[in-house]
């Protein structure tokens, strides 16, 4: 396999070969959730007005083996954190709020206390020297019911600051807490009611909403455990309330209703904010930097991150039993979002390697591109032998090869070009792999037609079932030729 080190700066994802690309992901993630032993994947890909991808894999509770939907809700924690963002802009664009404004002008139970200075921007950028969760943050571990208003606001007074105003950036869910009630004090509604008339209605997002709603308790994707090693066995895990930090934490949602979300912070969209404050969430607001490096940005309410050279937009969150991360490129108008169901999920890797496969089939074709009179997709699929799987996949009408355990999918992969209607071979190039060499196949016999063996570059590849089904025999051939070769006459 050759390594990829291309730039994708100048890439611009097409529908058509969003579409095409999509079979090819879904098929990456579902090996992906298997391998990592991930109960389930809800994933969503949308391309400008059209929902390319929605897909849910695995399972809702794993225990009982109850399937997972697409409709099912997923608790997204710090995705939160956006929706309350962009509330502060709009009480901003209405004259209701200011960024400027200390935070005890609109909550002043806080005055003459150390926090009572900080402004509302600070907060939003994690940049007022806040404390974390709290002194106590055990209700994480579903120990304790989370801080109600009371709680929250004993807690600022108390124990509040941890560093003077814009010091560090200090990620903060207190913080975020606290801009919910600055949301409160300027529109005089709740946090809740706010953010479902003004978001949530708006975009016609049923499926989504700030808070655990118990009428809805069936609708939810179970949660479950963390893995403590190989041999350990999920179990589910309650939802509660998140009380008085639901603009940090509290939000439910799917995959499918954040790609609608995500794409109202596209430039030129304007249901929810104007572009420019759009760019105000969006732009570089802190550059985090620890131990002699960064490893982070963030804006107002949304981390920035380049992947291949796409600076993308959004929010990961962890909430116990749930992990997920929305990416949103508001030029190029793409959002992806990926949510599992399991403490520790692979969320961001996942989102991750669906916008690298996605910037993959961007490339500018580079004369591999399939001919028009040959199904491509007949050559699709995933083939395993001893040494382990490689998928073959149509991406922006070339055929690649990769290896689909990888986190990163397109770390090492192999361009193919198309011989005859029996035969590819590996596009020549600098590389460790099978370079210049032919991938043979053999077709089974069935209405199908699907591939029963491959030959890629000399070595023998089945179909993944197909190689489970002779490993054993294959294994204990070579066992029994070994003892009879080595045998002394």
């Amino acid at each position: 396999m050759t390594t990829s080190d291309r730039t994708d700066a100048a890439l611009s994802y097409d529908i058509h070969i969003a579409r095409e690309a999509a079979p090819a992901i879904e098929s990456w993630l579902e090996y992906q959730r298997r391998y990592l032993r991930t109960p389930g994947v809800q994933a969503a890909i949308r391309v400008g007005d059209e929902l390319v991808l929605s897909t849910a894999l695995g399972h809702s509770d794993e225990v009982a083996g109850t399937p997972l939907r697409t409709d099912h809700l997923f608790r997204i924690a710090s995705h939160s954190k956006t929706f309350t963002a962009t509330s502060i802009l709009q009480l901003a664009e209405q004259g209701k709020v200011r960024l400027d404004d200390p935070i005890d002008a609109h909550v002043p139970e806080l005055t003459g206390s150390a926090l009572a200075p900080v402004t509302v921007r600070e907060l939003l950028g994690h940049q007022a020297g806040v404390i974390r969760d709290g002194v106590d943050k055990d209700y994480w571990q579903l120990m304790d019911p989370f801080p109600d208003r009371d709680a929250l606001i004993e807690l600022c007074r108390s124990a509040g600051q941890v560093f003077e105003r814009n010091e560090y950036f200090k990620y903060t869910n207190i913080g975020y807490s606290l801009l919910g009630l600055v949301i409160e004090s300027a529109s005089g509604s709740s946090y809740g009611d706010y953010v479902a008339a003004n978001i949530v209605d708006r975009l016609g997002l049923t499926n989504t909403g700030a808070e655990w709603e118990r009428a809805r308790a069936g609708e939810y994707a179970g949660g479950h455990t963390g893995l403590l090693d190989g041999n350990d066995v999920r179990e589910l895990i309650p939802h509660v309330d998140t009380r008085a930090m639901a603009a940090a934490t509290g939000f439910y949602s799917t995959a499918e209703d954040l790609a609608v979300y995500g794409a109202a912070h596209f430039f030129g969209a304007d249901q929810l904010i104007g572009d420019a404050s759009k760019r105000m969430l969006q732009r570089d607001e802190s550059l985090v930097n620890a131990n002699g490096r960064e490893i982070g940005r963030y804006g107002l309410g949304m981390d920035i991150v380049t992947i291949g050279g796409r600076r993308l937009v959004g929010h990961s969150g962890g909430y116990p039993g749930h992990i997920t991360r929305t990416f949103i490129d508001p030029t190029e108008q793409v959002v992806v979002s990926v949510l599992t169901n399991c403490i520790g999920g692979p969320a961001g890797a996942l989102a991750t390697g669906v916008v690298k496969l996605l910037n993959l089939a961007a490339e500018p074709p580079a004369g591999t591109q399939v001919p028009s009179d040959i199904d491509a997709r007949r050559f699709c699929g995933d083939f395993a032998n001893l040494m382990g799987v490689i998928s073959i996949a149509l991406l922006g009408g070339r055929l690649v090869a990769f290896f689909p355990a990888a986190p990163d999918p397109v770390d090492s992969y192999e361009e193919l070009q198309v011989v005859d209607e029996n035969t590819l071979a590996v596009v020549p190039s600098a590389g460790f792999g099978s370079i210049g060499e032919k991938v043979e196949f053999t077709w089974s016999d069935d209405e199908a037609g699907r591939p029963s063996l491959v030959r890629y570059g000399g070595s023998s590849r089945w179909p993944v079932d197909a190689f489970r089904a002779r490993r054993t025999a294959q294994i204990a051939g070579a066992v029994v030729g070994a003892a009879v070769g080595g045998r002394d006459e």
